[in-house]
């Protein structure tokens, strides 16, 4: 038995699927990227870009998108009933590892100072809306 649930201080998902999934203990999150809350795949709503008309950037500050996606992450966890403490495992898609590892790495230790799940990182040719980073995690709900 498992069960949906959609935190309404998320970016929405940009496909038919829940931010999340309750199996027992254990909370699967889907992909969180960095848009903000209510914003949806047809709205930039990204932190740190701003795009021209041709769709190249104007204006880019991954630091900007790492801040948000966290923090959307926090808002799926605690709309579901879990903490960032209770991140048990997370895995990192970053399009462009050369250019933003080091700053993911610099903001994740600020994040992750006490709790510290495992974690993959992995670069990816590109997400489905002009984002950078997107991570799926998995937590445990006590």
């Amino acid at each position: 038995m498992s069960e949906k649930i959609n935190a309404d201080k998320a970016p929405k998902p940009v496909g038919l699927y829940p931010h999340a999934r309750k199996v027992g203990n254990l909370l699967f999150l889907s992909g969180v990227g960095p848009r903000t809350a209510g914003s949806d795949a047809n709205d930039s709503g990204v932190p740190g870009l701003k795009l021209d008309h041709n769709g190249n950037f104007e204006e880019f500050d991954f630091e900007a998108q790492c801040r948000s996606v966290f923090d959307n992450v926090r808002a799926v966890l605690e709309a579901s009933g879990s903490s960032w403490d209770n991140l048990v495992d997370v895995t990192v898609f970053l399009v462009n590892m050369k250019r933003d590892f080091k700053t993911y790495n610099k903001i994740y230790a600020e994040y992750f100072k006490d709790n510290q799940p495992c974690r993959t990182t992995v670069e990816i040719n590109s997400l489905p809306t002009p984002i950078a980073i997107e991570l799926k995690c998995i937590a445990t709900i006590d």
